[in-house]
């Protein structure tokens, strides 16, 4: 069942992601643009997202454990260093760069183009470089 609860959940992700103009770049990239041709639009997406989550935080941590797991997966720290800074940016570099995150660029996939293609592969040669270099 949780694998059922898992597809239907990143099919219903994938297809807001796409509605909402998450998945294309140049939107993206206009929003990033503050001092040129600015395309506020996805502010409403990321501000609605982030009223539902505040909203639904704290009612799901009442819970004694997740529907479909042994236990709730947070954050084990809250210390800002150097490494959390630096994913940042490079993040922050590459979506402002290609105008995809992780999320977007797997539903983009569904688009066959070259360029997502491309980005998915530097993304995963980018994590197997960090694990392997023991940053991750």
């Amino acid at each position: 069942m949780s694998k059922l609860a898992a597809l239907v959940s990143g099919i219903l992700f994938g297809i807001g992601l796409a509605l909402s103009g998450m998945t294309n770049t140049a939107k993206v990239q206009g929003f990033l643009d503050l001092f040129g041709d600015w395309q506020p639009d996805l502010a409403f997406v990321m501000g609605g997202a982030l009223l539902i989550s505040l909203g639904a935080t704290p009612f799901i941590l009442q819970r004694s454990k997740p529907i479909f797991a042994e236990a709730f997966s947070l954050p084990a720290s809250a210390v800002i260093d150097r490494r959390l800074i630096g994913g940042g940016v490079l993040f922050g570099i590459g979506w402002g760069l290609v105008g995809y995150c992780p999320g977007p660029a797997i539903a983009a996939l569904a688009y066959g183009t070259e360029s997502t293609v491309v980005f998915i592969a530097a993304m995963l040669a980018g994590m197997g470089l960090a694990k392997l270099l023991k940053l991750a």
